[in-house]
């Protein structure tokens, strides 16, 4: 119900390209599956957040959170106040730099070089050379996107801040953020309190969960 009137609602328009939603249709179609419902990323986070809340450690406290999920191309922010959103923006900076990077100073694949950031091997001069100045520039990508929603809100800190997407995985990056931005930080893992089936690679599972925040967020959805 609406505060301006007990005979209004509010409600949520949401609009995007028909294009993108064809897109991702057609992908689900190669995978042999039918779409039923398109969501929204921001609320897909937002639902995950729940299971990530026990990672913060403070429960029944009102927090303000920012939610950086930095993907292959885009970073994106999303701010919840006492588990609802209330800022969203995006971003073009992601791993896929980092990726490239990699290419381009060691004469890579794009395959290769994702597959090397991923498991190693690279040379002596990889992570003083291309490793630590792309965890500075994600640094300052937080500290921009936080900056942005201070100066649109009449909030002027937030409580922690939760990495999401692949790049959080990133050894040593959560500490960096953390001794820059001055705000607590942790990694995000959606399934730190799920009990895991046999057949789950905990290990791997481990290292991917930062990515799978969107998708956890997705899962827990109600299709009433």
């Amino acid at each position: 119900e609406s505060e301006s009137g007990a005979d209004q609602v509010d409600i949520l328009l949401a609009a995007c390209r028909k294009e993108n939603v064809e897109l991702r249709e057609e992908a689900l179609e190669i995978g042999g599956l039918t779409s039923k419902v398109i969501d929204i990323e921001a609320y897909a986070i937002e639902r995950s957040f729940e299971l990530v809340g026990s990672q913060i450690g403070v429960e029944g406290e009102e927090q303000t959170v920012a939610i950086v999920d930095v993907g292959s191309t885009m970073t994106t922010l999303s701010v919840l106040a006492d588990g609802k959103t209330i800022y969203t923006r995006e971003q073009l900076f992601g791993g896929r730099q980092l990726t490239e990077e990699i290419q381009r100073r060691y004469g890579l694949s794009f395959e290769e070089a994702g597959l090397a950031k991923k498991q190693g091997g690279l040379p002596d001069d990889y992570e003083r050379e291309v490793l630590a100045p792309f965890k500075e520039a994600v640094v300052q990508q937080v500290a921009r996107s936080l900056q942005f929603f201070f100066s649109s809100s009449q909030y002027n800190e937030v409580d922690y801040v939760v990495l999401a997407g692949g790049v959080a995985s990133i050894n040593g990056l959560v500490e960096l953020v953390e001794e820059k931005a001055g705000i607590k930080t942790i990694v995000a893992n959606p399934f730190v309190d799920m009990t895991l089936s046999s057949k789950v690679n905990a290990s791997a599972l481990s290292n991917d969960a930062p990515s799978l925040m969107i998708a956890c967020g997705l899962a827990m959805r109600s299709f009433d």
